[in-house]
């Protein structure tokens, strides 16, 4: 539940990236811990949106991070979701195998012609 008076009972800032926002707000209502979105004060959202939650909450945290498999942060400690890179490394691959591919039957054409 989204509650705006966890500003005022000394919180602490999670980050969570953008792709995983609705699954963390679904398991956080699952869960019922209340959290506060700064969405509309945040201008960028590349480091993720960032939450606030109580401390008594860290252990339920926990729980939703590691069976949901979030990448969450905070502010001291910035990790990214090295999935995504992984999956952007193989399709660069996938590309450049591909393209040599093509350029080595468009060598064997060519001396066949001649």
């Amino acid at each position: 539940m989204e509650n705006p008076e966890i500003l005022f009972k000394s919180p602490f800032k999670i980050y969570v990236l953008p792709k995983d926002k609705i699954t963390f707000e679904s398991e956080l209502e699952k869960q019922n811990v209340e959290y506060y979105c700064d969405i509309e004060n945040q201008p960028m959202f590349e480091n993720g949106i960032r939450y606030f939650i109580q401390d008594v909450d860290r252990m339920k945290l926990d729980k939703i991070f590691t069976e949901n498999k979030i990448i969450a942060h905070t502010e001291t400690i910035s990790i990214s979701d090295y999935r995504d890179e992984k999956k952007a490394q193989k399709l660069y691959l996938k590309v450049a195998g591909i393209v040599i591919g093509i350029i080595i039957l468009i060598m064997i054409m060519e001396r066949l012609v001649k």
